[in-house]
């Protein structure tokens, strides 16, 4: 419920003034002659008639009007009339030889636009101060309201209705939270033993992984007050509006206490203090950044209820300061769900939604490694969409398997028509994948072959799914990865002797895993156990520089560049080996891809049974 504020004295005489002034304004433009007299105006050429007729006893000369005086009889004078002056320098001399008296007019007495001169002020001031109380809801103390903080405001009963049981796939992030609300709902648990909650807490993670929700479910199960606000809010133009706005958080949060304050993208003002510019740095950031640790130093035991809450994806960019402890000394990972993870949030967005009985959500779970919350989420709306599209009541199986090809190939592009020749060679290159990619265990399992274009670029591609979450790869799983990858193109130099632009892509990624096998993993005998990839930001400029290798010699950058070289090409004929070796089977495929344009399933499992295993070839690195 929101109450109105009256209005202040400030508003009410505003309002008198602005009235007054409009009632003088119409007064002057429809009633001209209610504040003076008012004297009828004759052609300038009548009046100099007029005079040289001897019918004029006096006149007066202004800049703006002259007025003259016709000769009257003995019993009444004669009337007044006036008329527009024109540079006539002829005038006095005229006046003198008829015996006209004439005088120059004193000055106008403009009355009315005095009374403007003073009343325009102070009106527009009222006008201009009214709008800043405006902004600051009527407050006088809030008209300079770009001081004031905008977070938005979630109290008990409104809108904190979110919970842990509404977050799926970060269980140890959800334990880990669970001690901040139970300080929050009973804080002398704590504190009788001198337990010392942390004051601020950071949830790290990549986008989409659910921090902010997690946020919000740590306010919900503990029933306080929430404050939500993005880092880049706090940033002005003017220096010393962001901290101003972090005092003012501050000071609101503490009358709300125990309450939890969110700042969403934290990186926005907290970004490490050394990485300025050549000029030294952003004032306003770190005026902010200042602020915001004084802030978390200043809290004493009365004001330990509020816990500030954070998140960013980038916490190698944040200040020191900010990291130490008795400020954001806890952090949190908030990680990509495992396979068990992402079949809860599945359940959680599914049950939104009008399931076909024969949906396995596990099934689903099982082909999307990688993805975080949010794609989840957007993967479940998809195939909702999906299936609306075509009249279904119901979200069914295939819909899903479509709505997962959207996210990771892309729209579907069946008016991008290729001619035959580009079509026969698609389809090798994609089959070349295939084949390749059944034998090398290490890129996964092959579930599907189309050669309809989607999204931007891909004209045609094979789909391989992971039967099992993995976080360790050894090396030659990642050679593996390598001969799939320059499978599309080995198989345009089996069939056709030549080389197409489809395998730019391709080469790009194999040549950047190569890359990091040499300069990040140590996988070379040659280099040893080295990195050789930068892994810290240059302290000066702020941000990593162009190159990402460190600063090695001419003779290391060129062992790193024969090793990377080694590897891709050692991929390479492996592809071409295995594509020899299968020659039949490739046209046979290939063959049948052209006529359906997609195979996948048991179909596609029957074809790739029949490849013929070939021996590793060995790596000199």
């Amino acid at each position: 419920m929101s109450i109105k504020p009256q209005p202040s004295w400030t508003r009410q005489i505003g309002n008198i003034l602005i009235l007054l002034a409009s009632l003088f304004l119409l007064a002057n433009i429809f009633l001209p002659g209610l504040f003076g007299t008012q004297v009828p105006r004759v052609p300038y050429s009548l009046f100099i008639q007029q005079v040289e007729d001897n019918n004029v006893s006096r006149v007066s000369l202004g800049q703006e009007e002259i007025r003259y005086q016709l000769k009257g009889l003995d019993t009444a004078p004669g009337q007044v009339l006036s008329t527009t002056p024109i540079f006539d320098l002829e005038l006095p001399k005229k006046l003198e030889a008829k015996g006209v008296e004439f005088a120059a007019a004193p000055a106008k007495n403009n009355w009315f636009g005095s009374v403007i001169s003073w009343v325009l002020p102070p009106v527009i001031f009222v006008l201009v101060w009214q709008f800043f109380l405006g902004r600051g809801g009527g407050n006088p103390a809030g008209a300079l309201s770009i001081t004031k903080s905008k977070a938005k405001v979630y109290v008990e009963g409104d809108s904190t209705k979110t919970t842990f049981a509404d977050v799926a796939g970060v269980e140890e992030a959800k334990t880990e939270l669970q001690e901040i609300v139970e300080f929050l709902k009973n804080p002398q648990r704590y504190l009788q033993i001198g337990a010392r909650i942390p004051k601020g807490v950071l949830l790290i993670g990549p986008p989409g992984t659910g921090k902010t929700l997690l946020a919000k479910a740590v306010a919900g199960e503990a029933k306080v007050a929430f404050f939500s606000i993005s880092g880049s809010e706090f940033v002005e133009l003017f220096v010393g509006a962001g901290a101003a706005r972090v005092r003012d958080l501050f000071e609101q949060a503490k009358k709300k206490a125990p309450c939890i304050i969110f700042i969403d993208e934290l990186d926005a003002i907290g970004k490490s203090r050394a990485s300025g510019n050549f000029m030294g740095g952003n004032d306003e950031r770190e005026q902010t950044l200042n602020q915001l640790l004084t802030e978390m130093d200043g809290f004493s035991a009365g004001d330990a209820t509020v816990i500030v809450l954070a998140a960013t994806n980038r916490p190698e960019t944040l200040d020191s300061a900010l990291l130490r402890p008795g400020r954001f000394d806890r952090q949190v990972l908030v990680d990509r769900p495992d396979l068990s993870g992402r079949l809860k949030i599945l359940e959680i967005y599914a049950g939104k939604v009008k399931l076909d009985p024969q949906v396995d959500l596990k099934t689903i779970a099982t082909r999307t490694p990688g993805f975080a919350g949010a794609d989840l989420a957007n993967l479940v709306n998809e195939a909702a969409l999906l299936a609306a599209r075509v009249g279904r009541t119901t979200v069914a199986q295939g819909d899903f398997n479509e709505a997962i090809e959207r996210v990771v190939a892309g729209l579907e592009k069946k008016s991008r028509v290729l001619n035959e020749k580009e079509k026969k060679i698609v389809a090798y290159h994609e089959v070349g994948h295939a084949l390749v990619g059944s034998l090398m265990p290490g890129g996964g399992k092959v579930a599907k072959i189309s050669i309809v274009p989607r999204g931007m670029a891909a004209l045609g591609y094979t789909l391989q799914m992971p039967t099992e979450d993995r976080f360790l790869m050894d090396q030659s799983e990642l050679q593996d990865q390598i001969a799939t990858l320059l499978g599309g193109r080995a198989a345009e130099e089996v069939v056709f002797g030549s080389i197409t632009t489809g395998a730019a892509n391709d080469l790009q990624r194999a040549t950047d895993l190569a890359e990091r096998m040499v300069t990040t993993y140590g996988m070379s005998k040659v280099l040893g156990p080295l990195a050789y990839d930068k892994g810290q930001q240059n302290a000066f400029l702020g941000e990593s520089m162009m190159n990402p290798r460190r600063m090695v010699s001419d003779e290391t950058a060129q062992a790193i560049d024969n090793e990377v070289k080694e590897i891709v090409e050692h991929g390479h004929q492996q592809a071409l080996a295995i594509l020899r070796t299968n020659i039949e089977l490739l046209e046979k495929i290939a063959q049948q891809i052209l006529e359906t344009e997609v195979i996948e399933g048991e179909d596609l499992q029957t074809l790739l049974g029949q490849a013929k295993p070939v021996e590793r070839l060995s790596l000199s690195v």
